[in-house]
């Protein structure tokens, strides 16, 4: 397989669909690191709300963008070395979050996500994320912990 058909495997083992699905690619995987990138679209449903003469990317989306690169893709893969990749899902429960808003994301904007891992032990994750606007701008950082494991057959 190669890296490119890797990484989309990976996205594929998303336990996520539309319209909860804040990722479109990944770019980078190892076992310390992910980097991917989501396109906020403009049409998506919550922005007819947020805001109704600006609207820009709630922060608990900007969380759930960096949760699903930063720590559920990182986490399918390490639980997929340790279980020698197996068929099935994965079940995902996000235990502690801590994130740092420092600019808005807006509609149609493309964002990079980095996550690096602090620990991972016992089915427990850890990952210190960013979430970078196309313009260089790092709109939001912090540390995403949660619980991942293989689904029951």
């Amino acid at each position: 397989m190669t890296m490119t058909d890797y990484l989309n495997h990976i996205v594929e083992k998303l336990p996520f669909a539309e319209p909860f699905l804040f990722v479109d690619g990944l770019t980078h995987l190892d076992e310390d690191r992910v980097r991917g990138f989501f396109r906020f679209r403009p049409d998506l449903d919550f922005y007819r709300g947020h805001f109704r003469d600006r609207p820009v990317t709630p922060g608990v989306l900007l969380t759930e963008c960096c949760a699903q690169i930063g720590l559920v893709c990182l986490g399918i893969h390490l639980l997929g070395r340790q279980h020698q990749e197996r068929e099935g899902g994965y079940v995902v429960a996000l235990a502690e979050s801590s994130m740092e808003f420092l600019h808005p994301v807006y509609p149609g904007e493309r964002v990079e996500v980095t996550g690096e891992k602090v620990f991972f032990r016992f089915g427990k994750l850890k990952v210190k994320v960013s979430l970078t606007r196309a313009d260089g701008q790092m709109a939001c950082r912090g540390e995403l912990a949660g619980m991942l494991k293989p689904e029951e057959p």
